[in-house]
């Protein structure tokens, strides 16, 4: 004979399978449910209480209890994640989207890959149409600017509010507790610096990018070997640039040389700063690392092709897209907890720092 409990379980999952019940729909009240099925409350309960186990719904303190996300409209529908990326054709951006795929196919989902070209705006539309159509059951997404004020984490809290779980991968907004998955950029910017005054320099400069919540901490980590081992901040040394700033970098080379006057060394935010940083010393007929010893981070194609072998720290990229995408399907299809976890990144020395002997 079934129990009383189980009438209430049968009906929840056959509102989800109708779909009269969706993702994030919030089920009726405890009292509502004592009345639709002349049960006691300690029935009722007892019925979330499997429900939950099941991974079905999700109590919320003060508002109620909610069909969570790894329920769809039919047994047979796909599960789809979304990837929001600043870009998918350039830098480590292919080696996050394979690492992604790799684990995500096993687990028969599909990928949808958005791109916000850095854009606020277009970041803005992309969510509101998630939104709007709740028409997939996750999100990986690489924050935009995330060094600047952001008008679209409401958004992203909408979205965990419907049940439709976010993961940052690469980057993340501070503001916001949602986990993410990246490098350990602070740790980044700290290891690059120690590793030039192991080399025994200490007039070190610094290029970091001010729009981006990576460059605050990689020049965190910067100031942190340099203070370490009492060596003076120059903060005349120490330059920010932007985005757009970056994409023209070499067009106003003479301002990063004249900034970095008196420097033998310098951290860069990344290879493809650091990249040009070599094009330029070179264009002004400057030598490196004779002149100037170069450090970048990430460890991408740039640094291993440039004219001038970058030594740079290794961003595990296609890791850390296969971790993101394990995680998400661990939350939609079995209801496991995402937690953030950030890869300490690994030297990799070529041709770009010399060793000095400072006075």
């Amino acid at each position: 004979m079934q129990k009383k409990f189980e009438r209430i379980v049968d009906w929840v999952n056959a509102e989800i399978q109708d779909g009269a019940l969706a993702r994030g729909d919030r089920l009726p009240s405890e009292n509502e449910l004592m009345e639709r099925f002349g049960v006691s409350r300690q029935t009722v309960r007892r019925a979330l209480e499997e429900l939950a186990e099941n991974g079905l719904v999700e109590g919320r303190r003060g508002s109620g209890t909610y069909v969570t996300v790894n329920t769809r409209r039919h047994k047979d529908e796909e599960v789809r994640i979304a990837v929001m990326l600043t870009c998918v054709d350039t830098y480590i951006f292919p080696s996050i989207i394979k690492g992604i795929e790799s684990a995500l196919t096993p687990e028969g989902c599909t990928m949808q890959i958005v791109m916000t070209d850095n854009a606020v705006e277009k970041e803005r539309m992309l969510l509101k149409e998630f939104i709007r159509t709740r028409s997939v059951d996750g999100i990986i997404a690489e924050t935009v600017k995330s060094g600047l004020p952001n008008p679209n984490l409401k958004l992203y809290m909408e979205l965990e509010n419907l049940g439709i779980p976010v993961l940052f991968v690469n980057s993340f907004y501070k503001d916001l507790d949602i986990p993410h998955v990246s490098m350990d950029d602070r740790m980044a910017g700290y290891l690059a610096a120690r590793h030039l005054v192991e080399c025994g320099h200490r007039r070190i400069g610094g290029i970091f990018k001010s729009d981006d919540g990576q460059g605050h901490l990689r020049y965190a980590g910067y100031m942190e070997a340099l203070m370490e081992k009492d060596i003076k901040v120059r903060g005349g040394q120490v330059i920010w640039t932007d985005t757009e700033e970056m994409r023209g970098m070499e067009e106003d080379g003479a301002r990063f040389l004249k900034r970095l006057k008196g420097c033998t060394a310098c951290v860069c935010y990344n290879d493809e700063t650091a990249y040009k940083l070599v094009r330029i010393c070179q264009t002004a007929g400057k030598c490196v690392p004779d002149d100037l010893s170069i450090v970048g981070i990430d460890n991408s194609a740039l640094a291993q092709f440039c004219s001038v072998p970058l030594t740079s720290f290794e961003n595990p990229a296609e890791e850390l897209g296969k971790t993101a995408a394990e995680m998400m399907t661990g939350r939609i299809l079995r209801n496991e907890k995402m937690e953030s976890r950030e890869f300490e990144p690994q030297l990799v020395m070529r041709s770009s720092v010399r060793v000095v002997h400072e006075i």
